[in-house]
């Protein structure tokens, strides 16, 4: 790197590299480095991967005497002379610059930047672009961008990367901080390896990076990120591919499938198992019978019966003379999988226990020592299976319910509670969409749950705009006189004047004392006691109570089959997956059922939202529609998953991750334990708790 770009960048005593800290490079401060962390850039190495979202082409110059009205164009121009003066009506202030080439003459207007008279020098050489319009002085470019003529262009008159911004953080400044960091592209490790780089056709990354943001062409700039993208999926397969074949040759914990264990337990079932309980279940004690250690997900709508398809895998893991661990989020949804499991599996002999935060001393004392001595086979429980002294004998079946609510250690460590590899079934409520499934869960197997079981009738959906909600009371205060209950949901537990969001405690005391005065009004939210959330639950299940003002506390697991209505304050603050889940606590009887969003402050997104939610009540359907309107990244959460966030993939690009996992597989049968491309190895560090890998 040349002493010239040095000074340009930083001090001379400061040492360039990549992990410098942004506000040590000149011409960052401590405030711009602060409102850069928003965007998620802190180091010199952030700044480099921060990749442009498009770019504005105006290096395509029109002459002045051919300008036409009404569209976007850019001219190399001479400033004339330059004015300001005040508007008359509306007072503000306008400079105005006469133009001049080849004896051509246009004019250029701005509003409101009276710094503009003093940057504008008469003689000036300007590249400038922007709307022309027809005024009473001839073509006019209004507001129009402009910058210096000069070798050292970087806005105006060429291909100007546009980057995701922040308030204070516009793309005309980064682009003036990133170019000068390009030469320590060379630093960024080419984490491809040379092999696939030719096969495939693909540039260095030091190339990449720079190509990225400042391109020859927009032919280049799409091949520097097809660069850029292809190593971040084809870092996900090897680590996926890695986990996967890791797993398979390990030792694990081999269930037998016995048919008639199996039929016995569904002869004794309440209803009838759907079709695609079928299916997930013979899926899943297959591979509890396969040698290798199962991982799989089992994915099934809001209802569909996914702790039925558990309950079986247990009880044929119980037979096999293992244990099973079931763990839960939350302390609710613990106790609803317990009772579940209580009602489908004491009767075969494998009775539940359960371990949670609230579970007393003695109680605990009593379970660890049933685990330990292998006498308990069953055990339900919260975070509190992973706490010190939890031991198991002979582990060979765990169970996760909502996985993405759990860190991924935390995970790691329930599968390491016993000396064997377990097998492991995750459940979710919250569907990945299928054209995702294949690229974040390389590693895992899946199951659906699409149906829902016989006799569940759709709930109906509505949202109620501000005008409608006193009648939305009114239709509450029948349903509870019919014997019916509800829930109502609020975004916060407390108020907050910052977000105008309604809260649970406030809108507890409103409904209690005025709107339901007349009814029984229950409140529930997180920060209470555990022992205290659970009988007030406990209260509104006995039907002791009419109305339960909540958090989101009960978005999953809550079963109160008596409960009728689901109203939700300031709907459009929660997502898709989280309304579908508040909707899914009611319609579990044969009572018709309703979900009222009502709308808060709403905007065009969060309209959309909602009226996605009244038009389906498939969460698969609304997991795709999730993905139009928010795209992959936020919809899936990768970093919930703990997996390194996508700059340049597309998760939805499947010709992409077709030719990246071909190339993962081919580079692994060569390399299995990654020791030919130090540089590839050192990546998969990023991986390793996300797959469980070495």
């Amino acid at each position: 790197m040349s002493s010239q770009l040095v000074s340009l960048v930083t001090p001379a005593h400061v040492p360039l590299d990549l992990d410098l800290p942004l506000q040590r490079i000149t011409g960052i401060g401590p405030r711009q480095a602060q409102k850069l962390e928003k965007l998620g850039l802190s180091t010199v190495r952030d700044l480099l991967f921060h990749l442009p979202r498009r770019y504005e082409d105006t290096r395509e110059t029109v002459p002045l005497r051919a300008l036409q009205p009404g569209i976007v164009q850019t001219a190399h121009v001479r400033v004339r002379n330059v004015s300001s003066r005040r508007s008359p009506y509306k007072k503000m202030v306008l400079v105005e610059a006469t133009l001049e080439d080849d004896g051509a003459v246009a004019t250029a207007v701005w509003f409101n930047q009276p710094f503009l008279a003093r940057q504008l020098q008469p003689g000036t050489e300007l590249m400038i672009s922007g709307k022309v319009e027809m005024s009473r002085t001839g073509m006019t470019f209004r507001s129009p961008v402009f910058e210096r003529t000069g070798r050292d262009q970087h806005h105006v008159g060429t291909l100007a990367p546009i980057y995701p911004e922040t308030q204070g953080i516009t793309s005309r400044f980064l682009r003036t901080r990133i170019e000068p960091l390009l030469g320590l592209a060379t630093q960024v490790p080419d984490r491809l390896p040379p092999s696939i780089r030719e096969a495939e056709g693909l540039m260095p990354i030091a190339e990449a990076l720079y190509q990225v943001h400042v391109p020859d062409d927009l032919a280049r700039a799409a091949r520097a990120r097809e660069r850029i993208a292809f190593e971040e999926l084809f870092l996900l397969q090897v680590a996926a591919e890695r986990a996967r074949r890791r797993r398979m040759s390990g030792p694990g914990v081999i269930v037998g499938y016995d048919i008639e264990l199996a039929r016995r337990f569904v002869a004794t079932l309440p209803f009838k198992l759907t079709d695609g309980q079928r299916v997930a279940g013979h899926e899943i004690l297959t591979d509890l019978a396969a040698p290798g250690p199962m991982n799989r997900l089992l994915q099934g709508d809001v209802g569909s019966g996914k702790t039925v398809v558990a309950a079986l895998a247990a009880l044929m893991t119980h037979h096999a003379g293992f244990q099973t661990a079931v763990m839960a989020p939350t302390e609710i949804l613990a106790r609803q999988h317990h009772a579940t499991l209580d009602k489908l599996l004491t009767q075969h002999g494998l009775p539940p226990r359960l371990l949670v935060g609230s579970t007393s001393a003695a109680a605990r004392r009593e379970i660890l020592a049933g685990l330990a001595g292998g006498h308990d086979s069953l055990i339900v429980g919260t975070h509190a299976l992973i706490e010190d002294g939890v031991v198991m004998i002979n582990l060979g079946l765990v169970v996760v319910d909502e996985q993405h609510r759990f860190g991924v250690a935390q995970r790691r460590r329930l599968r390491q509670t016993s000396g064997a590899m377990p097998n492991y079934l995750a459940m979710t409520a919250t569907p990945i969409p299928r054209s995702l499934s294949n690229t974040l869960y390389g590693d895992v197997d899946l199951s659906e749950l699409r149906e829902m079981p016989p006799g569940r009738h759709p709930v109906e959906t509505r949202v109620i705009p501000p005008e409608a909600r006193d009648s939305a009371y009114e239709f509450v205060r029948a349903e509870v006189r019919k014997g019916r209950q509800a829930f109502v949901i609020c975004p916060r537990i407390e108020e907050s004047d910052k977000l105008g969001a309604r809260s649970a405690t406030a809108e507890f005391e409103r409904l209690s004392t005025t709107v339901f005065r007349d009814l029984r009004v229950e409140l529930l939210h997180g920060r209470m006691p555990a022992r205290e959330k659970t009988e007030r639950m406990e209260r509104f299940v006995r039907g002791d109570a009419d109305v339960l003002v909540a958090t989101s506390v009960v978005e999953v697991g809550v079963d109160v089959p008596n409960a009728t209505i689901m109203l939700i304050e300031g709907a459009e603050r929660f997502g898709l997956a989280q309304l579908h889940q508040f909707r899914g606590r009611v319609g579990r009887d044969q009572h018709q059922s309703y979900c009222l969003l009502f709308e808060g402050g709403i905007d065009e997104e969060g309209s959309q939202r909602l009226a996605a939610v009244a038009a389906t009540d498939s969460g698969f359907e609304l997991a795709e529609r999730d993905l139009q309107l928010r795209g992959p990244g936020q919809l899936v959460g990768l970093r919930q998953h703990g997996l390194p966030e996508m700059l340049a993939a597309d998760l939805l690009d499947v010709a992409l991750g077709r030719r990246t996992k071909q190339a993962a597989l081919a580079w692994l049968d060569s390399d299995p334990d990654l020791s030919a491309w130090k540089p590839l190895s050192d990546a998969m560090n990023a991986y390793r708790a996300v797959f469980d890998i070495d």
